[in-house]
């Protein structure tokens, strides 16, 4: 793979690592009602679920789910339904003055972790985004898998 094809996917995922979407959203609410104690948690968490979803596409998920709409649509409903239960949880629990200013200690980091994982793996928009966006940096004639490999640690790697 030529270094100028490596930059530029390095470039194109940059700019789509600055869009927030459930992931962010998620790690947003954590990081400001948790403080620096969901850091470690939240940063491991994506990208264990950056790694899951790019593994699951490479391994055939993601063109599984771009083939069938029953499963497409199977997938984003459970993914839905568990971002919904996510929110409910959240307006259920309210927020006081005094929660603002001394954060919640009940949430366990692995709690942070286990939730924030679920949301960035389970996305089937994701998982089938890696099967149309990997391939278009691949250099032909090269070992195709090899160099999806490069490029999945690589955006694993990216800060987020």
């Amino acid at each position: 793979m030529p270094i100028e094809l490596w930059l530029a996917f390095v470039a194109a995922s940059g700019v789509l690592l600055v869009i927030p979407g459930p992931t962010i959203l998620t790690v947003i609410n954590y990081s400001v009602a948790h403080g620096r104690r969901s850091n470690v948690p939240l940063v491991a968490s994506v990208a264990l679920g950056d790694s899951t979803a790019l593994a699951l596409s490479l391994l055939g998920l993601g063109a599984l789910l771009q083939a069938s709409a029953f499963w497409f649509t199977l997938v984003k409903w459970a993914g839905g339904l568990y971002l919904l239960y996510l929110g409910i949880r959240m307006l259920r629990a309210g927020v006081s003055p005094a929660v603002l200013f001394n954060p919640a200690a009940e949430a366990s980091r692995w709690e942070f972790f286990a939730t924030t994982y679920l949301v960035t793996a389970l996305k089937p928009k994701g998982i089938v985004f890696f099967v149309a966006f990997l391939p278009q940096f691949v250099s032909p004639g090269a070992n195709a898998a090899h160099q999806l490999w490069i490029l999945a640690v690589t955006f694993v790697g990216l800060p987020s």
